[in-house]
């Protein structure tokens, strides 16, 4: 197993890819690979409907699955705000690669006659270590796509994040089966010889205490532990520290816990969500999110150094338990990188650091996938955290 990570800033599309392909072409000893992940910034917008082809005639691979991203991560560097294109290649033998592509009517009709997931994707359950997704933010239900792969596929890691790049339905491509589409999910299943780890990091900690959620309507907290959601709110503010009053007042959101049923909860078992804002009648906060009564949910806030520690601790744990990944592919929230550190390349490094000089790619998403606490049944999309998959050979000749 051979992986190999570049990217490049080149405001030319056709310089971009020649740089990148001539990187991956290097690294594997001039092999053609047996995948090829392609991320693109919406500066190349002109060139999507033809990155498939041009991608998979210059690596020579009937394989290139990818999507169109705000920010792209390969070779050294998370390349931000700026044109840019990342290529993920493999050599990957003994190991079944079926990527796939589901519409989004497809997920919101049910069509009880529509082919089944083993039939779309390609591979039996008991064949699949891993799903790797990206679905388009405007038309397909995620929570809908992620809950139905659970069902058929509950002993598989899904992980990916939501495709960006765009802000109106058609602008953000996804690539795959040879083809750049606009709508659903693509995809691609492994099985065979490998070994699929998932971690996703918070980039946000908890403020305040855990609480229930007593009344509440579709994205509306009206009550948190029989009071009023902003009456809460407003005390937890009064009463904190200067630190916590400056987050909260630029980066404030609520946490919904994935998992209920814990005596305790710490971080990782939020899924952080945005509040959107505050009705005055009602005194409720609105929510990103559909609100449920008997919900556990606590404040959050954006934090710099929260996130560093986070995603150090879950490394140093990863590299303490088991072999060195063969590859890391890295699904990060818009949310993070420049905007959240102040400085370019932040997460990459810390994977270095951790797990030393192995290939790292991916995009910047709206909306990260992954499981809670490595458990591959449950799948939920997070937000401002940074899902890892980190994929290695199952068996070592």
């Amino acid at each position: 197993m051979q992986w190999v990570s570049e990217s490049s800033d080149a405001p030319a599309f056709v310089d971009a890819l020649e740089r990148v392909a001539s990187a991956l072409e290097a690294g594997l000893g001039g092999s053609p690979p047996d995948l090829v992940l392609a991320f693109v910034s919406p500066h190349h917008r002109e060139h999507f409907d033809r990155l498939p082809e041009a991608v998979a005639r210059r690596c020579g691979t009937p394989v290139v699955v990818g999507c169109s991203a705000g920010g792209v991560i390969g070779g050294a560097h998370e390349r931000e705000r700026t044109p840019a294109l990342a290529l993920v290649g493999a050599m990957l033998p003994a190991v079944s690669v079926r990527p796939f592509h589901c519409g989004a009517g497809a997920l919101r009709d049910r069509d009880p006659d529509a082919p089944s997931w083993t039939e779309r994707v390609g591979l039996l359950p008991s064949e699949t270590e891993a799903l790797l997704l990206m679905p388009e933010p405007f038309g397909c239900d995620v929570g809908e796509l992620l809950h139905s792969l659970d069902v058929a596929y509950p002993d598989a890691t899904k992980i990916g994040a939501v495709a960006s790049g765009g802000t109106r339905p058609g602008e953000v491509a996804l690539f795959a089966t040879g083809a750049c589409v606009r709508d659903g999910a693509v995809g691609i299943a492994l099985g065979g010889n490998l070994v699929v780890d998932s971690l996703v990091a918070q980039g946000c900690r908890a403020v305040g205490e855990p609480m229930f959620v007593t009344r509440a309507q579709d994205n509306l907290a009206l009550q948190l532990d029989g009071r009023a959601a902003s009456r809460v709110l407003q005390d937890l503010y009064e009463r904190s520290g200067p630190q916590d009053r400056e987050a909260m007042r630029t980066a404030l959101f609520l946490g919904i816990v994935g998992e209920p049923g814990h005596e305790r909860y710490g971080t990782g078992d939020f899924l952080v969500r945005n509040i959107v804002g505050l009705d005055a009648r009602t005194g409720g906060l609105a929510v990103a999110a559909r609100v449920r009564v008997g919900t556990v949910v606590q404040f959050h806030v954006r934090d710099a150094q929260a996130s560093a520690d986070d995603l150090r601790a879950h490394l140093q744990r990863h590299a303490a338990a088991g072999p060195r990944p063969s590859a890391v592919l890295s699904f990060s929230c818009l949310g993070r990188g420049i905007g959240l550190y102040g400085e370019p390349d932040f997460d990459l490094r810390c994977i270095r650091e951790q797990l030393g000089d192995v290939p790292v790619g991916g995009f910047f998403g709206n909306g990260e996938i992954g499981p809670i606490a490595g458990v591959r049944a449950h799948t939920f999309m997070h937000g401002y955290t940074t899902a890892l998959a980190l994929v290695r050979r199952r068996h070592v000749d």
